[in-house]
């Protein structure tokens, strides 16, 4: 086990020693959720993981839905609501009224900012993670660092490198400066929305030290070729999971959840299945190719899926035999579907780190996937998994059929994944650079 490439020893491995500067430092973590969507909830582990290891940590959200009394909000629900619509309606017109972009870009207009929290306030460290949609804006950042703050940026996905969008997908003008923004009206202009806020970060990042985190190496490498964030400190920390709490051989009690129909399971899961950026034609056009030309792999084998569909009628095209299990955010339940599967399987075309995988693998099942993104942080082609040509389905399903005939240990998979992505290996890593930044 290693902690910033260093092997831990027996003494460090068992009673983690917090450095003398950090003692009694408070930490606080701003996210837009606790538990809604991938970045809260690795967000929200990585709290609970701090404290675990010492760390007076808590989390600052704009929406709060669980229990946890280290978690607070800000504001009122009406005044939340209001800085959410007033961004959304100030984005809309630039878009062209295309309500298919709307959500893909984010200015930090009316956003509240969380500055007068009392525990901002006291805190000695700000740690933001995905801060958009009425949580956070510019102003608000800037603000942190006049209050003596020091900040570090956890990165989810683009927004923080490009002038307004999460993602770029193919569009690379975020490596010179925005603008032409294929996300606004008929392309954008020279001087659109994307180009004044890239201009309004590039001023930022002058004036406020920020150390920066991305999830995944792809993620780093995007941020190093940015011209926002190219010369910045820059360090890659994988997300945490709870890898302890998961299990390589499905416990029995647990069958009624759903008793495994086939010898080998297919799993294959998303907050929302059918958004487009997940893939999901890619993945049944890959299983139906396996079903029509390998019958003894189809008999024997059955796919599980689990997510948010808008349109479940998607899936009738699939041919194999499958279950569609809804959105499934009972813990219990993931834990239990990752032990009794042989294959977890990802056609998304974009993904930071890729969660599902890291979570499949804890539970023994083999990783088939693309690897131009963060997944590759994840998955070492042909030894802990299948890493396929982008969007070539036919690659998919020979890396499918590789990894129901794979012959990896499940307790292999389970323990390469704790040393890489632990709650407390990763807690460890960022207790070491939140040193580093408060300095002696």
């Amino acid at each position: 086990m290693t902690v910033d490439g260093t092997p831990l020893t027996t003494e460090t491995a068992f009673g983690y020693k917090i450095p003398e500067n950090i003692k009694g430092k408070k930490v606080v973590l701003i996210n837009h959720s606790d538990t809604l969507g991938g970045a809260a909830v690795v967000t929200f582990r990585l709290m609970q993981a701090l404290r675990n290891e010492g760390i007076d940590a808590r989390m600052v959200v704009f929406t709060k839905t669980s229990q946890e009394d280290n978690v607070d909000v800000i504001y009122t629900r009406f005044i939340r609501t209001m800085a959410f619509c007033l961004e959304r309606l100030r984005i809309l017109p630039a878009t062209g009224f295309n309500y298919d972009n709307l959500y893909k870009v984010s200015t930090g207009d009316f956003a509240l900012n969380v500055h007068h929290h009392p525990w901002v306030k006291d805190a000695d460290i700000v740690c933001l993670n995905w801060v958009n949609q009425g949580l956070m804006g510019l102003k608000g950042i800037k603000r942190l660092h006049e209050m003596g703050k020091k900040i570090v940026w956890t990165l989810h996905d683009m927004w923080s490198m490009t002038g307004i969008c999460h993602h770029s997908y193919e569009c690379d003008h975020y490596i010179k400066e925005c603008g032409h923004c294929p996300f606004l009206a008929n392309g954008g202009k020279a001087n659109d929305l994307s180009h004044r806020y890239w201009k309004k970060k590039k001023r930022l990042y002058t004036e406020v030290p920020i150390t920066f985190v991305t999830v995944s190496k792809w993620l780093e490498n995007k941020c190093r070729q940015s011209s926002l964030l190219g010369e910045k400190n820059i360090v890659t920390i994988n997300n945490p999971f709870p890898i302890d709490k998961f299990y390589t051989k499905p416990k029995r009690e647990l069958y009624s959840m759903t008793t495994p129909e086939k010898q080998n399971i297919i799993l294959l899961g998303a907050a929302r299945l059918d958004d487009p950026i997940k893939g999901l034609d890619i993945a049944i056009d890959a299983l139906n190719h396996i079903f029509d030309n390998n019958p003894d792999i189809a008999s024997k084998t059955a796919v599980y899926l689990f997510g948010h569909l808008k349109h479940p009628e998607v899936l009738d095209r699939l041919r194999f035999s499958h279950r569609w299990l809804g959105l499934v955010s009972d813990f219990k339940l993931i834990r239990y579907l990752c032990s009794i599967s042989k294959v977890v399987l990802s056609t998304s075309l974009y993904e930071t780190l890729g969660g599902t995988l890291v979570e499949g693998q804890a539970g023994g099942a083999i990783p088939v996937t693309f690897g131009i993104d963060g997944r590759a942080d994840v998955v070492e082609h042909l030894k802990n998994g299948y890493i396929a040509r982008y969007k070539d389905h036919l690659d998919i399903a020979k890396g499918i059929i590789w990894a129901l005939d794979a012959k990896i240990p499940r307790e292999e998979l389970h323990r390469s994944v704790g040393e890489r992505f632990g709650a407390s290996v990763i807690a460890r890593r960022y207790i070491n650079l939140f040193s580093g930044i408060i300095g002696e």
